[in-house]
């Protein structure tokens, strides 16, 4: 998507506004998806130029909300990628259940359906109660969403499938309750689930983890974030833990790519050595 000078100078002037007054930092991400969805939103609310939502953004008690909800990446279902969860299962879960107790982040979770999924995961294979689950967003509204645990209930004949596929061991439909529109997850799931607001780019380490899944969120980054973001991961996880990646992401031109050992290429899953 091709933009005028002028049009790019106010992108610029856009992020730098929206981390200056607000701390939320997109002046990293890859610029090609950013523009559209800023001009998306400039659209929807027919303004006439990208200051004008600047304006809006600085001004306007609640707008900010709107355009976090349009940057931020929301893109997950349950079991995603199936033989991610799968390998998990398989084999990364043997080598977790010597641990006294586990700890286990989803960095970027969205609205939490991956989250779930690895709850039922690690309750199929008996290690719930020793198992905490962070699962962190930027985007409030997200993670609001992802605390209730209700998903459409005309995505779960698609997730089913996945669940299947991710080596599922009971009936899917155990696991929630539903009416005409959603599905409930039980609430037993969320016993292990700590849900809380940090952000990628500007927030610090705040755990040790035997396992860290960061899936399809550094695509959107450039190469000078990921390596941050990289930092992050590796200053967060345990010797020895896990970092599972998206299938387009990579550890192998990040500076501390020599600390990791590719645990399963395929399903892009590294070990901290």
């Amino acid at each position: 998507m091709e933009l005028n000078e002028l049009q790019e100078i106010e992108i610029n002037l856009l992020l730098e506004g929206l981390f200056q007054k607000y701390g939320y930092d997109f002046r990293g991400y890859v610029r090609a998806s950013l523009k559209r969805r800023i001009l998306n939103r400039m659209k929807a609310e027919r303004l006439p130029s990208i200051t004008a939502l600047l304006e809006k953004v600085l001004h306007e008690p609640g707008y900010l909300e709107r355009l976090l909800n349009d940057l931020s990446i929301r893109m997950t279902e349950m079991f995603r990628d199936p033989s991610f969860f799968a390998a998990f299962r398989y084999e990364v879960v043997p080598l977790l259940r010597e641990l006294p107790e586990i700890r286990i982040w989803h960095a970027g979770c969205a609205t939490g359906e991956e989250v779930y999924s690895m709850a039922i995961l690690m309750r199929e294979e008996g290690l719930a109660e020793k198992t905490t689950i962070y699962a962190t967003d930027m985007n409030e509204k997200a993670l609001t969403a992802a605390q209730k645990g209700a998903f459409p209930l005309k995505k779960m004949q698609q997730y089913t499938k996945n669940y299947l596929k991710a080596g599922g061991k009971n009936s899917f439909s155990e696991y929630y309750t539903t009416d005409h529109q959603f599905a409930y997850f039980h609430p037993s799931l969320g016993e292990n689930l700590i849900f809380a607001q940090h952000n990628l780019v500007t927030d610090g380490s705040f755990n040790e983890f035997h396992a860290i899944l960061c899936r399809n969120v550094l695509i959107y980054f450039d190469n000078e974030l990921q390596q941050q973001v990289h930092s992050l991961i590796h200053n967060s996880l345990a010797d020895g833990g896990f970092i599972g990646l998206g299938s387009k992401e990579t550890l192998l031109f990040m500076p501390k790519r020599m600390k990791y050992k590719e645990f399963n290429s395929q399903e892009k899953i590294y070990r901290k050595l």
